[in-house]
């Protein structure tokens, strides 16, 4: 039985992409294409620049995972609002938000097709972090 979209989203994101590399190409399409507004501006993103970035992050980061706050799906299109939280290499024994998301996602043939992703860096305020982890 194929999963929904919204299970094949919330699946990639509570996948340990730091140290699962595999994991990219189980879910995200080879012509995959990530529009990005962050907080440094715009920037495209394609499979192997995705992949390499989480590699990248892999040297930094001891843990690294995701805190997913609202997953909705539409008509074949899934919002995911989520945290990244990590513990760096320098500092293994603190938790910190690295950084707060809301993508939305198209998929085609069940993996991760055309994303649009907007971000801010992690505010590790209480107010706001019980508004991302508390239901």
């Amino acid at each position: 039985m194929s999963k929904t979209a919204k299970e094949v989203v919330k699946s990639f994101y509570q996948t340990d992409l730091i140290h699962n590399i595999d994991a990219f190409s189980e879910y995200l399409h080879p012509e995959v294409e990530l529009n990005w507004n962050s907080s440094f501006g715009y920037n495209k993103k394609g499979f192997e620049d995705i992949k390499m970035m989480f590699k990248e992050m892999s040297s930094s980061f001891e843990t690294f995972k995701c805190e997913i706050s609202h997953l909705l799906e539409e008509d074949g299109m899934v919002t995911i609002r989520y945290t990244y939280v990590a513990t760096t290499i320098e500092r293994p024994d603190k938790e910190e938000a690295i950084a707060h998301f809301i993508a939305i996602w198209e998929l085609k043939n069940d993996k991760l097709y055309r994303g649009y992703q907007i971000s801010q860096q992690g505010d590790n305020t209480q107010e706001n972090l019980k508004s991302f982890f508390s239901k």
